[in-house]
């Protein structure tokens, strides 16, 4: 379903370095917050909803959230 290229979709030129905004995109995708928690959050609760089409859905929207953590 998915096709993974490791090639940016604009290239990218770094001049200089922000080790604040590092910190900070690395919380984004790892924190509590991040990516891959609300990942796991939506697989969790698809195990507590009553019916199928609910549990579909929250099982795209966690698999598009993991998309996201590469």
């Amino acid at each position: 379903m998915w096709k993974y290229e490791k090639r940016l979709q604009y290239p990218i030129s770094i001049k200089k370095k922000d080790l604040r905004m590092a910190k900070y995109l690395i919380t984004q995708y790892g924190g509590s917050n991040g990516e891959m928690a609300a990942a796991l959050r939506y697989l969790n609760q698809r195990y507590t909803m009553p019916d199928n089409r609910g549990k579909a859905l929250l099982t795209d929207i966690a698999t598009e959230e993991s998309i996201h953590t590469r």
